[in-house]
């Protein structure tokens, strides 16, 4: 285990820089610090999703998933740390199959919502659709192991299935896009 902290507050980050995991500092608004800033806010998201009932299966998962979003925070903290294996991607796999198999076909859009599980499990989805998305752009100038990405792609993917089944799950049901409804007013 490393060095603990003791003191919260360094004064090293007034300058507006952040030290990254291999002792380099960088700008706070970097690509990187906000491609593992994004990653800890949808840390953070599920987080507030494993603070409502949810399923022991779900809640085992999203725990276990919690602790790779920390992993990945590091890989992306520390250029060159490998951290996310191609087997954490496959075992997300698996477990999308697992909770979609049964699910009915989609037909429809489906809109953020559907119970208090459901929809806290949406907001983690975009905010690791938007972790995604900043991986991306910081691959463009630095490196990024493709497992990474492949990891908050797959992780978004079982999100939304974890929300349609957590709708079900509260009674509520989801929430389908009108596409041909009328405007108020």
């Amino acid at each position: 285990m490393g060095n603990r902290l003791s003191k919260i507050y360094t004064r090293t980050g007034d300058d507006g820089t952040t030290g990254l995991g291999d002792g380099s500092r960088v700008a706070k608004d970097s690509a990187r610090v906000s491609a593992y800033g994004t990653v800890d806010e949808a840390n953070s998201a599920i987080g507030v999703l494993l603070a409502v009932a949810l399923p022991d299966d779900v809640r085992e998962l999203l725990t276990t998933i919690q602790h790779q979003l920390f992993d990945l925070g590091g890989e992306l903290c520390i250029p060159g740390h490998a951290a996310i294996q191609d087997a954490d991607v496959e075992r997300l796999e698996q477990r999308l199959d697992h909770y979609n198999d049964p699910l009915p076909a989609l037909k429809d859009f489906i809109l953020p919502g559907g119970g208090e599980g459901a929809a806290r499990c949406h907001l983690a989805r975009t905010i690791v659709r938007r972790a995604e998305r900043e991986c991306v752009t910081l691959s463009h100038h630095d490196a990024v192991r493709p497992q990474a990405i492949r990891y908050l792609n797959r992780l978004s993917d079982l999100l939304f299935v974890l929300a349609r089944v957590l709708a079900r799950h509260d009674g509520q049901g989801e929430v389908l896009w009108q596409h041909a409804r009328r405007n108020p007013g």
